[in-house]
Protein backbone atom coordinates (compact mmCIF):
# COMPACT_ATOMS: atom_id res chain seq x y z
CA UNK A 1 0.00 0.00 0.00
CA UNK A 2 1.29 3.48 -0.84
CA UNK A 3 2.65 5.63 1.96
CA UNK A 4 0.22 8.39 1.00
CA UNK A 5 -2.67 6.06 1.80
CA UNK A 6 -0.98 5.01 5.04
CA UNK A 7 -0.64 8.66 6.06
CA UNK A 8 -4.35 9.21 5.43
CA UNK A 9 -5.25 6.17 7.52
CA UNK A 10 -2.89 7.35 10.29
CA UNK A 11 -4.58 10.76 10.15
CA UNK A 12 -7.99 9.11 10.52
CA UNK A 13 -6.80 7.28 13.64
CA UNK A 14 -5.13 10.34 15.20
CA UNK A 15 -8.19 12.45 14.39
CA UNK A 16 -10.52 9.94 16.03
CA UNK A 17 -8.37 9.71 19.17
CA UNK A 18 -8.16 13.51 19.36
CA UNK A 19 -11.92 14.02 18.90
CA UNK A 20 -12.76 11.34 21.48
CA UNK A 21 -9.99 12.47 23.87
CA UNK A 22 -8.95 8.84 23.84
CA UNK A 23 -5.44 7.52 24.40
CA UNK A 24 -3.86 7.19 20.95
CA UNK A 25 -2.27 3.81 21.56
CA UNK A 26 -5.42 2.24 23.04
CA UNK A 27 -7.41 3.36 19.99
CA UNK A 28 -4.67 2.04 17.71
CA UNK A 29 -4.85 -1.34 19.45
CA UNK A 30 -8.62 -1.36 18.88
CA UNK A 31 -8.20 -0.52 15.18
CA UNK A 32 -5.58 -3.24 14.73
CA UNK A 33 -7.74 -5.85 16.48
CA UNK A 34 -11.03 -4.77 14.89
CA UNK A 35 -10.56 -2.74 11.68
CA UNK A 36 -14.31 -2.65 11.13
CA UNK A 37 -15.46 -2.06 7.56
CA UNK A 38 -12.05 -0.76 6.52
CA UNK A 39 -9.13 -2.90 5.47
CA UNK A 40 -6.52 -3.48 8.18
CA UNK A 41 -4.25 -0.54 8.91
CA UNK A 42 -1.10 -0.53 6.78
CA UNK A 43 2.16 -1.11 8.65
CA UNK A 44 3.36 2.41 7.90
CA UNK A 45 0.14 3.90 9.32
CA UNK A 46 0.73 1.93 12.52
CA UNK A 47 4.35 3.14 12.61
CA UNK A 48 3.21 6.77 12.21
CA UNK A 49 0.54 6.55 14.91
CA UNK A 50 2.93 4.87 17.37
CA UNK A 51 5.64 7.40 16.56
CA UNK A 52 3.33 10.37 17.06
CA UNK A 53 2.02 8.90 20.32
CA UNK A 54 5.54 8.19 21.60
CA UNK A 55 6.89 11.65 20.76
CA UNK A 56 3.76 13.80 21.00
CA UNK A 57 5.07 16.12 23.70
CA UNK A 58 8.22 16.93 21.77
CA UNK A 59 6.34 17.22 18.47
CA UNK A 60 3.75 19.58 19.98
CA UNK A 61 6.36 21.70 21.77
CA UNK A 62 8.36 21.95 18.52
CA UNK A 63 5.24 23.03 16.62
CA UNK A 64 4.37 25.51 19.40
CA UNK A 65 7.91 26.92 19.30
CA UNK A 66 7.69 27.70 15.58
CA UNK A 67 4.08 28.92 15.51
CA UNK A 68 3.13 32.30 16.91
CA UNK A 69 -0.39 33.19 17.81
CA UNK A 70 -1.72 29.64 17.60
CA UNK A 71 -0.59 26.89 19.90
CA UNK A 72 -1.21 23.29 18.86
CA UNK A 73 -4.24 23.05 21.17
CA UNK A 74 -5.93 25.95 19.31
CA UNK A 75 -5.40 24.55 15.82
CA UNK A 76 -8.12 22.68 14.00
CA UNK A 77 -8.09 18.96 14.76
CA UNK A 78 -7.27 17.94 11.19
CA UNK A 79 -4.58 20.62 10.83
CA UNK A 80 -2.85 19.70 14.07
CA UNK A 81 -2.79 16.00 13.26
CA UNK A 82 -1.47 16.59 9.73
CA UNK A 83 1.25 18.69 11.35
CA UNK A 84 2.01 15.98 13.92
CA UNK A 85 2.40 13.33 11.21
CA UNK A 86 4.71 15.48 9.11
CA UNK A 87 6.70 16.68 12.13
CA UNK A 88 7.20 13.05 13.22
CA UNK A 89 8.46 12.18 9.74
CA UNK A 90 10.79 15.21 9.71
CA UNK A 91 12.16 14.71 13.21
CA UNK A 92 12.11 10.93 13.67
CA UNK A 93 11.92 9.13 10.32
CA UNK A 94 15.13 9.49 8.36
CA UNK A 95 13.69 7.32 5.55
CA UNK A 96 11.37 10.16 4.48
CA UNK A 97 13.01 13.28 3.01
CA UNK A 98 11.79 16.50 4.65
CA UNK A 99 10.45 17.80 1.32
CA UNK A 100 8.35 14.66 0.88
CA UNK A 101 6.92 14.97 4.41
CA UNK A 102 5.94 18.57 3.67
CA UNK A 103 4.49 17.76 0.22
CA UNK A 104 2.42 14.90 1.65
CA UNK A 105 1.12 17.13 4.46
CA UNK A 106 0.15 19.76 1.90
CA UNK A 107 -1.66 17.19 -0.22
CA UNK A 108 -3.74 16.15 2.80
CA UNK A 109 -4.37 19.77 3.79
CA UNK A 110 -5.51 20.76 0.30
CA UNK A 111 -8.19 18.08 0.31
CA UNK A 112 -9.23 18.12 3.97
CA UNK A 113 -8.70 21.63 5.36
CA UNK A 114 -9.83 25.17 4.69
CA UNK A 115 -8.15 27.38 2.10
CA UNK A 116 -5.73 29.04 4.55
CA UNK A 117 -4.39 25.82 6.05
CA UNK A 118 -1.93 24.70 3.33
CA UNK A 119 0.05 27.97 3.50
CA UNK A 120 0.15 27.85 7.31
CA UNK A 121 1.13 24.16 7.34
CA UNK A 122 3.83 24.75 4.72
CA UNK A 123 5.34 27.66 6.64
CA UNK A 124 5.24 25.88 9.97
CA UNK A 125 6.77 22.66 8.65
CA UNK A 126 9.47 24.62 6.80
CA UNK A 127 10.35 26.28 10.12
CA UNK A 128 10.45 22.88 11.83
CA UNK A 129 12.85 21.63 9.14
CA UNK A 130 15.06 24.68 9.52
CA UNK A 131 15.21 24.24 13.30
CA UNK A 132 15.30 20.47 13.53
CA UNK A 133 18.98 20.32 14.44
CA UNK A 134 18.16 22.14 17.69
CA UNK A 135 15.38 19.69 18.61
CA UNK A 136 16.55 17.11 21.09
CA UNK A 137 15.32 13.75 19.87
CA UNK A 138 16.96 11.72 22.61
CA UNK A 139 15.23 8.78 24.23
CA UNK A 140 13.84 10.78 27.15
CA UNK A 141 12.62 13.73 25.08
CA UNK A 142 9.31 12.16 24.03
CA UNK A 143 8.78 9.56 26.71
CA UNK A 144 5.21 8.80 27.74
CA UNK A 145 3.60 11.34 25.45
CA UNK A 146 0.14 10.75 26.86
CA UNK A 147 1.07 10.93 30.55
CA UNK A 148 -0.25 14.47 30.91
CA UNK A 149 -2.92 14.35 28.19
CA UNK A 150 -5.66 15.10 30.71
CA UNK A 151 -3.70 17.74 32.62
CA UNK A 152 -3.71 21.33 31.43
CA UNK A 153 -1.92 24.35 32.80
CA UNK A 154 -3.54 27.78 33.05
CA UNK A 155 -1.59 28.88 29.98
CA UNK A 156 -2.82 25.88 28.01
CA UNK A 157 -6.39 26.52 29.14
CA UNK A 158 -6.18 30.12 27.94
CA UNK A 159 -4.69 28.86 24.66
CA UNK A 160 -7.68 26.55 24.30
CA UNK A 161 -10.07 29.51 24.24
CA UNK A 162 -11.79 30.04 20.93
CA UNK A 163 -9.83 32.38 18.67
CA UNK A 164 -11.59 35.51 17.48
CA UNK A 165 -12.53 35.88 13.83
CA UNK A 166 -9.53 38.12 13.14
CA UNK A 167 -6.99 35.76 14.79
CA UNK A 168 -4.65 34.46 12.13
CA UNK A 169 -2.05 31.80 12.81
CA UNK A 170 1.46 32.83 11.93
CA UNK A 171 4.79 31.12 11.76
CA UNK A 172 7.84 32.27 13.71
Amino acid sequence: MARSTARKRALNTLYEADEKSQDILSLLDERIAHPGAQTPLPDYAIEIVRGVAEHRRLIDSTLDEHSTGWKVRRMGVVDRNILRIAAWEILFNSEVPDKVAIDEALALAKTLCDDDSPAFIHGLLSAVCAGKDSVQTGENAGDDADASAGETTEAEQSDAAEPSADDQPTVA
